[in-house]
């Protein structure tokens, strides 16, 4: 068992530690296009391009990267497209740079009129991105370099050279297929959900084995579970984190490819539901065992709920057979089985609706929940494409259809697909986006890094009339991947951080190598794998090792001096200031009023649905939910009009703007609660008032939480009042409703009523995740962990659990 689990968890780690392989095949192919231009044009040199500099070398070496870093399109003929298309803002930016280099007032002005329009063409998608970072980068290595009028051929040579090897490399040799990456990407979530059932397993084995077979006499009730908390809680909220991250990922990669061409027949919405549905489960028997296990703390209130020896067995044993079928490539009748195996071993658990046990019933539930989420899953994704799919075995009260096309398809009858608006693509929706989107991010940023780049070159000169250009090229890389000023402040406290790093990193590099060339050439490329390796991480680790390059550059070229790379940090932070400065006094007020009034309109209608469905089965006069998700679904379609200005797709932030997150969640929304609207159409018929004094209260939690989060995604305050937005988990309140519905006698009515507290919980847990995101919420989680025993004795602190 124990060797079993370690080669599960050494499978986990080689799998998900860089899921899809994206970041080692864009370092790997961008190192080796490095290499072969700068091989090309050393050989170029050598026989054609004699008594050129070194440095033109160098300048095809960074254009193969930024080549490779810059083009991020979604399809393969679309990438190649646009690698050609950037060699001429590269050639003319080349032309241009090299023969104002001699003016520098004129080519200050001309370098931020590039910068400018590096950044208004964002607007136009990856494209626009990779031809305006093209333009940039060629016209800042002209001034760099102190290009003269006479180079110009060589450096369009180089141009030329650097840029075809990124096509000829990434573009046709070592081609991506997106379609295997999506296959590597779900095997990943995978691996990151066996994960986290072994970090849950792990809490529950550390409680099992803290419960003594006879009663300690003088030991406090619930002091075994400190000895729980103190040693698995991080690595399980790390799990977590980890888990949502390559959810993430995955999202992200139905961008670029659809889910049919690995999984015939399956739609990218429904796996992208599928994967949401099984994170949250997941997330959700995490809390559940957590809470389960710490109830009998002093002070709790909840020592009679401790579970019993019995309980910690049977939920470990479901785990297990859970975390089997979660195991890589297993066939696809032995997931059925090890999933209904799941289910069978916390039955009991389930059917056992005693006062006292409600923590342990829930724990259960989870399980049982995840297996169902993993079973739809299987049968629409299997561990192993090709597999032949069954219908498998019927899950009561758990709603099949997950696709919005399937809701529509089958929404005949309720009139859920009538009145939509027109598709964003249409006339009409063009129009509206045209009208409504006022003034865009891209152009905001266009003018913010007019004004901030032209702060750095005074700023920069006054410095070092010779080094100018590092401010300016902080200033503009700051703004690059930024949708917010708090994310501008991150970035740039990372770049900073990143630099003196760097700084120290390149004083250690040059001492190593001590005018070795061969030597410093190879580190040079190590360096340069480790910064594209790590730029999705962190944009910080990309300064750091650009500097340690720069480090071996200048020994390479005879210029290495400590007192360089000094002034290195002071025009880093010289440019990151410049476009602090920038963003905070120019234009620091966005206008997406358009945006923000679509996701009022949805809200305010999800609200309504959710309100008229749960009024539905407590026997309340209410607006049919059926008739409000109609308005709801059409609020979403013109939702995703209006964000989809806002959405700026950019490389390392796919997937990460706030705007493209909530757009998720409001989907999630849409879906959970489209899906309380059927069940209440059922469970109405025969309506249970008793269920009010805890189902209300929890519907009034969420409903409250969902209304916090459309005041921090709208205006980043309260409407009421101004104040700063504070969302608060509905998991107790949710539990207490889930607790009556667990003690109906009708096993049929039971699993319906279950079913409506998941969903519910589904639409909490969706919307407090991006609160906490958004700093809306205190991740408890991330809480207790800080507050563990383990964590406060580490940093000195009286351990107060224990009444020392």
């Amino acid at each position: 068992m124990a060797t079993t689990r370690a080669l599960e968890s050494l499978r986990t780690l080689l799998v998900t530690a860089d899921p899809g392989l994206a970041r080692l095949r864009l370092a790997t192919v961008a190192v080796a296009s490095m290499a072969l231009a700068a091989g090309l044009v050393s050989l170029g040199r050598a026989t054609v391009l004699t008594g050129e500099p070194v440095t033109i070398v160098l300048f095809a070496g960074v254009l193969a990267m930024i080549s490779n870093l810059a083009v991020n399109e979604t399809s393969l003929p679309r990438q190649r497209v646009t690698t050609v298309l950037m060699t001429v803002p590269a050639l003319v930016a080349t032309v241009a740079g090299t023969l104002l280099s001699p003016y520098r007032v004129v080519a200050d002005v001309v370098f931020v009129l590039v910068m400018v329009g590096a950044v208004y063409v964002r607007r136009f998608g990856p494209r626009g991105f990779a031809l305006g970072q093209g333009a940039f980068m060629a016209f800042f290595f002209t001034q760099f370099l102190k290009a003269q009028p006479a180079q110009v051929p060589a450096l369009c040579v180089a141009v030329l050279l650097g840029i075809g090897s990124t096509l000829l490399l990434r573009g046709v040799l070592f081609a991506e297929r997106p379609e295997r990456t999506l296959r590597r990407l779900v095997d990943a979530f995978r691996a990151r959900a066996h994960e986290m059932v072994l970090r849950v397993d792990d809490v529950l084995e550390a409680a099992q084995e803290s419960v003594p077979e006879h009663p300690v006499a003088g030991r406090s009730p619930g002091a075994e579970h400190e000895q729980v908390g103190e040693v698995v809680l991080e690595r399980l909220y790390r799990a977590r984190r980890r888990l949502n991250e390559t959810a993430l990922l995955v999202e992200d990669q139905l961008e670029r490819t659809t889910a049919e061409r690995v999984w015939p027949g399956l739609e990218n919405d429904v796996l992208a539901l599928r994967v949401v549905d099984t994170e949250l489960g997941l997330e959700r028997l995490g809390v559940a065992v957590r809470r389960m296990v710490r109830t009998g703390e002093p002070g709790s209130g909840e020592a009679d709920q401790r579970p019993t020896p019995l309980a910690l067995t049977a939920l470990r044993t479901g785990l297990v057979h859970l975390g089997r079928a979660l195991e890589r490539r297993v066939p696809h009748r032995r997931v059925l089985g090890e999933l209904a195996d799941a289910r069978g071993a916390v039955a009991g658990l389930v059917a056992d609706i005693r006062p006292g046990h409600e923590r342990v019933q829930r724990a259960a539930f989870a399980v049982r929940r995840v297996s169902d989420s993993v079973e739809y899953a299987q049968r629409d994704a299997p561990a192993r494409p090709g597999d032949a799919t069954t219908e498998g075995i019927a899950l009561p009260g758990v709603p099949r259809s997950a696709s919005p096309v399937e809701v529509a398809g089958e929404a005949a009858g309720d009139g859920i697909a009538d009145g939509r608006p027109d598709p964003p693509g249409t006339a009409g929706g063009a129009e509206e986006e045209k009208r409504d989107a006022g003034l865009l991010l891209t152009t905001r940023q266009a003018v913010q890094v007019g004004v901030g780049t032209t702060l750095a070159i005074v700023i920069g000169e006054l410095l070092a009339p010779q080094r100018w250009y590092w401010a300016v090229i902080a200033a503009f890389v700051v703004f690059a991947n930024t949708n917010s000023r708090g994310d501008l402040l991150s970035r740039g406290w990372g770049r900073v951080v990143g630099t003196v790093g760097g700084v120290a990193a390149g004083m250690a590099l040059a001492a190593l190598t001590a005018g070795n060339q061969t030597v410093s050439l190879i580190l040079l490329f190590v360096c340069a794998f480790l910064a594209l390796y790590l730029v999705r991480v962190s944009p910080g680790m990309l300064a750091f090792w650009i500097t340690a390059v720069l480090a071996l550059v200048y020994g390479l070229i005879g210029q290495f001096s400590v007192e360089t790379l000094l002034l290195r940090i002071e025009e880093t932070l010289a440019g990151v200031v410049a476009s602090v400065l920038a963003a905070f006094l120019v234009l620091p007020k966005g206008t997406r009023e358009a945006f923000g009034e679509s996701v009022e309109a949805f809200v305010d209608t999800a609200d309504d649905v959710l309100t008229g469905a749960v009024g539905t089965i407590l026997g309340q006069s209410s607006t049919p939910p059926l008739e409000r998700a109609r308005d709801m679904d059409t609020a979403l379609a013109t939702l995703r009009a209006r964000v989809r200005p806002l959405l700026v797709d950019t490389p390392k932030r796919r997937g990460r703007s706030s705007h493209r997150r909530a757009l998720r969640v409001f989907v999630v929304v849409d879906h959970y609660a489209r899906a309380l609207a059927r069940l209440a159409a059922d469970l109405g018929t025969t309506p249970d008032p008793g269920w009010s004094p805890t189902l209300s209260p929890a519907l009034q939690a969420v409903r409250d939480n969902l209304d916090g989060l459309r005041d921090v995604v709208v205006r980043g305050k309260r409407r009421s009042d101004g104040g700063q937005v504070l969302v608060g988990s509905a998991e107790e309140l949710v539990d207490r409703a889930e607790a009556y519905a667990a003690r109906g006698q009708d096993p049929h009515r039971r699993q319906d009523a279950l079913v409506v507290t998941r969903l519910l919980r589904r639409i909490d847990q969706a919307v407090v995740a991006l609160a906490v995101d958004l700093g809306a919420a205190r991740d408890e989680e991330a809480e207790e962990v800080r507050q563990s025993p383990s964590t406060r004795a580490s940093a000195g602190l009286v351990n107060t659990r224990s009444g020392s």
